[in-house]
């Protein structure tokens, strides 16, 4: 199974972020731009959040609040869940569905390298089966 970094080196290490003082409509705007359902919250450097479209639905809608004057920093998550580079596929899989998130940054020493998605994740998964499968279809048919 290949490991966060093969992953990244393949998909790209883009990631897009966001002030928390920004205001979540600007956040919102952002996401829909780049077509992306998470941003990781920097503050300089230092990884102090993300926000997801679950926290917009769950903190903003839910509750009555206004995305043109609430800062990100009032609804999002806080303890960001991450992966290293040198971890697997797998291990992205396995903390994903234990923790029910969608999104994980890649963190490299202290230093934000990129984000891997559910999607990135679950199409790493299936070109894995589909080789697996032509491997086996060829020893079978002797090619």
């Amino acid at each position: 199974m290949k490991t966060v970094n093969q992953l990244l080196q393949n998909k790209g290490s883009r990631v897009w972020s966001i002030g928390p003082d920004a205001l979540v409509i600007e956040a919102l705007k952002l996401m829909a731009e780049k077509e992306v359902g998470a941003l990781v919250i920097l503050e300089g450097d230092q990884v102090v959040g993300i926000l997801s479209e679950r926290d917009y639905a769950r903190k903003v809608s839910l509750l009555g609040k206004s995305s043109k004057t609430t800062p990100v920093r009032e609804i999002m998550t806080e303890k960001v869940v991450f992966i290293r580079p040198e971890q697997t596929v797998e291990d992205c899989m396995a903390l994903m569905t234990n923790k029910r998130i969608r999104h994980l940054p890649v963190i490299d020493g202290d230093r934000l390298v990129g984000v891997i998605s559910i999607g990135d994740v679950v199409k790493e998964v299936i070109s894995q089966q589909e080789f697996i499968i032509a491997q086996l279809e060829n020893y079978i048919t002797g090619r």
